[in-house]
This record gives C-alpha cells, sequence and structure tokens, in this order.
C-alpha cells in the first residue's frame, strides 16, 4: 500500500487521504474489471455514463460515510447526503468516461475532500498508468507517495501548453487568439483534463487550460496543483472549483497567462 504522506502537516488530513486513496484504487479495480466490453448510456446533457461510474461512485460514497459519517457527498453520478460536519466529499468515480469505454488509458478516479471553504484534499488516481497523485492543504503533492513539484520554467518558449475541450471554445473569451499563442509554446498536449493537470503539477507541462467543466472535475486537481507550487485559477480571475473552468500554470507562466486572459 502506498503511503500518501508522512509530513507532520499532512497528518492533519492523514485518515482522509488514506480513505480517499484506498476507495480511488478500489474504483479503479471495479472499473478495470468491466472492460472491455463495457456499453455506455447518454445521460441528459449528452455525456455518457456507464454501470462501471455507478457501481464505482456507490462504492466510494459508501466508504466514505462509513469512515466520516458526519460529512456530506456530492457525486457526479447522483450521490447525495448532507453534511452535518462542515464538509463534504466530491466524487467523479470514472473522469473520461469516453476515454474509458473506448480502451484509452487517461480516465481516473477523483476524490475531494471541501472543508471550510476550499479543498483540503484530494486524490487522482490513473489506475491504467499506476499512478496515484495525492494532495493535502499544507501537506504538499505526492505520486505514489513520492513529492512532486511543478515546473520552474519561466519562458513560453521552453513550455508546454495542455488545453482540454477546443469543441467548448465558443463562449470563451480567449477563442480568438488562442491558436496564435499556442505556436509560441514548445509544445502543445491535450491528453484530458486530469491527465494534463497532473503533469502540471509533477513539472512534466507548465499550463493547462480547461474551458468547461464541473466541480467534481477540479476538486481534486486544485489542492494537487496548488500543494505541487503551481498556480490555479478561473478565466475570470477567481480561484473556485465552481466556476465552470479552470487554469493550472507553473508560477514562472502565471503572468504569461493572466496577460494572455486580459487578466493584468
Amino acid at each position: 500500500m502506498w503511503i500518501v504522506s508522512t509530513s507532520t502537516l499532512a497528518n492533519t488530513w492523514r485518515k482522509e487521504l488514506e480513505v480517499a486513496a484506498d476507495a480511488a484504487r478500489k474504483a479503479g479495480e471495479i472499473a478495470l474489471q468491466y472492460q472491455p466490453d463495457i456499453v455506455a448510456e447518454t445521460k441528459s446533457d449528452h455525456s455518457p455514463v456507464t454501470q462501471a461510474d455507478r457501481e464505482c461512485e456507490r462504492m466510494i460514497a459508501r466508504m466514505l460515510s462509513d469512515a466520516f459519517p458526519e460529512d456530506g457527498i456530492l457525486g457526479e453520478e447522483g450521490a447525495r447526503s448532507e453534511s452535518r460536519s462542515g464538509r463534504r466529499w466530491i466524487i467523479d468515480p470514472i473522469d473520461g468516461t469516453r476515454d474509458y469505454v473506448r480502451g484509452n488509458p487517461l480516465w481516473a478516479n477523483l476524490i475531494a475532500l471541501e472543508a471550510e471553504g476550499d479543498v483540503a484534499a484530494g486524490v487522482v488516481n490513473l489506475p491504467v498508468l499506476g499512478k496515484l497523485y495525492s494532495a493535502s492543504r499544507g501537506g504538499g503533492a505526492h505520486l505514489n507517495g513520492s513529492g512532486i513539484h511543478a515546473s520552474s520554467k519561466t519562458s513560453i518558449d521552453d513550455s508546454v501548453l495542455c488545453v482540454n475541450g477546443f469543441d467548448k471554445m465558443a463562449s470563451s473569451p480567449f477563442r480568438g487568439q488562442l491558436l496564435d499563442w499556442m505556436e509560441r509554446f514548445w509544445a502543445v498536449r491535450g491528453l484530458g483534463g486530469a491527465a494534463d493537470a497532473m503533469m502540471v503539477a509533477s513539472g512534466q507541462a507548465e499550463v493547462w487550460i480547461e474551458p468547461v467543466a464541473a466541480p467534481w472535475d477540479f476538486a481534486p486537481l486544485k489542492v494537487i496543483l496548488e500543494e505541487a507550487g503551481a498556480c490555479y485559477f478561473n478565466v475570470d480571475g477567481g480561484s473556485s472549483i465552481y466556476a465552470g473552468n479552470a487554469i493550472g500554470c507553473a508560477p514562472g507562466l502565471e503572468q504569461e497567462v493572466r496577460r494572455f486572459l486580459g487578466l493584468t
């Protein structure tokens, strides 16, 4: 079993991270058991859902509720319970269901704890890649138990840009400038929200842009990025998981990204 972290500060959220990591690993195992013959249904928002999504969410919610019965639950596939503690768990049982049903390796299990108005702890499990990212507020960010850090690059010419959701750019205020801006980067990637954000958190890329997504897509990414030393903010300059969009970047590229967005 991976040890999530052993630092003194991380001990504040040690139990939460251990339970979340265990639940994420088990969700990955369940999802893998359904492949390769899984069939997706289409939800009202035109996104896909599978029996594996539902079963994973039920299992995660049950494990979290058993361990922390006073906490609330918010799951993408409908898991809901009111909080009596002021804390809430946010779950995306299979992030990237389109990748999952097609056998692509970039889907993830996402779990985060919201407390005191921000994300306090989070886990991103990429089971096919064998990577489990975790972080807690004040405890640093980790990959399979080892510390990770954002890139120290400061030049856009040397940097990797990850852009997701090109099909959702119609309402983005920066769409008109995006292609010209992309041309300045050393390379451009677009693997998927969680995978790209974790590349930024671990210093493998410098900028990640997600134009449209939900709170459960962003919750664990935010705390992992920030604890790795990266920046997390919204198109309007805020720092919320509820804004419907998100940007993550290495600290040395923050001003460049903010200029691109018209925030400076």
